[in-house]
C-alpha cells in the first residue's frame, strides 16, 4: 500500500509540474524574489535601526529566485520529456526519476530548508523593530528605517504567512478527505 501511495503522489506531482499553467505560475512567482533582491539591494544602507532587513530581502530574493529557477528548469524538462511521449512503465525500474537525480532532490531540500530558516530570521528582524521611525529623527539619526523598505518587508512576510496557512489548510483538507475516502472504501 505505501508503494501505491508513493506512486500516486509521484504521478500527481508529475502532472501538476508538467502543466503549462504551473509553468506560467512559476514565472509569475519569480517576480517576488526578484523584487525582494532588487529592493534589498536598493535600500541596503537605508535601515540603520535594523540593517539586517535589507540583507534579509537581498539574500532571500537571490536564493528564492534560484529555487524558482530550478523548479522552472525541472518543470520544462518534464514537459519536454512528456511531449516526446516518454512514458514510465509500471514494470520499469526507472519509475521514480527523483531517485536517479538525488543531488537535485537534496539541492531543492537544502534550498527549501535555508529559505524556511531565513523566513524565521526575517520575521524576527522585521518585527523586532515594528513600526520604526520612517524619517531620521534629528537627535538620533540612526533610529529609522526607510518606509518603502520596511513596508515591503512586512508585505513579503504577510504574503508568506498567508501562503503558508493556505498550504497547511489545503494539505489538511486533502489528508482528511483521503482518510474519509479510505474509511468509506473499507465499509
Amino acid at each position: 500500500m505505501p508503494g501505491g501511495v508513493e506512486k500516486a503522489c509521484h504521478r500527481c506531482i508529475s502532472k501538476i509540474a508538467s502543466n503549462a499553467c504551473f509553468i506560467v505560475l512559476l514565472f509569475t512567482f519569480l517576480a517576488l524574489p526578484l523584487s525582494m533582491a532588487f529592493t534589498g539591494m536598493k535600500f541596503l544602507e537605508d535601515c540603520p535601526i535594523q540593517p539586517l532587513i535589507p540583507l534579509y530581502l537581498l539574500v532571500g530574493g537571490i536564493i528564492g529566485a534560484l529555487k524558482v529557477s530550478l523548479l522552472l528548469y525541472d518543470s520544462t524538462r518534464m514537459r519536454r520529456l512528456l511531449s516526446k511521449a516518454v512514458v514510465i512503465d509500471d514494470d520499469d525500474d526507472d519509475e521514480y526519476p527523483w531517485r536517479q537525480n538525488a543531488h537535485k532532490y537534496y539541492l531543492h531540500l537544502l534550498l527549501s530548508l535555508f529559505l524556511f530558516l531565513w523566513f524565521l530570521l526575517g520575521n524576527y528582524w522585521v518585527f523586532s523593530v515594528y513600526l520604526p521611525e520612517f524619517i531620521p529623527p534629528f537627535q538620533q539619526p540612526q533610529e529609522y528605517c526607510d518606509k518603502t523598505l520596511y513596508l515591503f518587508a512586512v508585505g513579503v512576510l504577510v504574503l508568506s504567512h498567508t501562503v503558508l496557512v493556505l498550504l497547511v489548510l489545503g494539505s489538511s483538507c486533502v489528508y482528511v478527505w483521503s482518510r474519509w475516502r479510505s474509511v468509506a472504501e473499507e465499509d
